[in-house]
């Protein structure tokens, strides 16, 4: 980790990167909580935060009709270990037609997808996976998208809806892919 980060480290500094703006909240959480050990000090910027304020200071005009319900899945390493909430929905909230419900379990008492402390390899019986769990719950709040911004949960959350023969009644898409298809 340490030469990789020095690396990664020598390669901004070269640059000049003052901000880094990341998609994943893995990511998100390294550059911002662990990378500081080696003096450094960058910007960091989850991209829920990036669209959240440009949609608030009227820099991204989201256009057209998103005519259906969304839910959002909280990250662990986004929400729990980085206390990121509001700006993701403010985001969802802010999409034209679009109408945003909460999933039961939410903020910091949010399911994880199961991608994380390494269950994503381990055998769980279908059904009884979290990210099973996730689907059915999104499901039955009438949600026509579940959106995250995790690229373990939306894995996870796809081979659910899959092999849960839901691929019918729901999508998963990251709230980047929403956004885009507004602008």
């Amino acid at each position: 980790f340490k030469r990789l980060a020095k690396e990664n480290i020598k390669a901004f500094v070269d640059a000049g990167v003052k901000k880094i703006l990341v998609s994943s909240p893995h990511c998100y959480h390294t550059f911002k909580n662990e990378y500081p050990e080696f003096k450094v000090n960058f910007e960091v910027v989850h991209i829920s935060q990036f669209l959240a304020e440009l949609i608030k200071e009227g820099k991204l005009t989201l256009s057209g009709e998103y005519a259906k319900k969304l839910t959002w899945h909280d990250p662990c390493y986004l929400g729990r270990h980085n206390g990121i909430y509001d700006e993701p929905r403010d985001v969802l909230k802010a999409v034209p037609g679009a109408e945003f419900t909460e999933l039961p379990e939410h903020h910091v008492a949010s399911l994880c997808c199961g991608g994380g402390g390494g269950r994503i390899w381990m055998e769980t019986i279908k059904g009884e996976r979290f990210c099973d769990l996730r689907i059915d719950q999104a499901v039955s709040v009438g949600a026509e998208v579940l959106v995250t911004a995790c690229p373990y949960c939306i894995t996870n959350f796809e081979d659910s809806r899959v092999t849960m023969g839901m691929d019918e009644k729901i999508e998963v898409k990251e709230i980047s892919e929403v956004i885009a298809e507004l602008i």
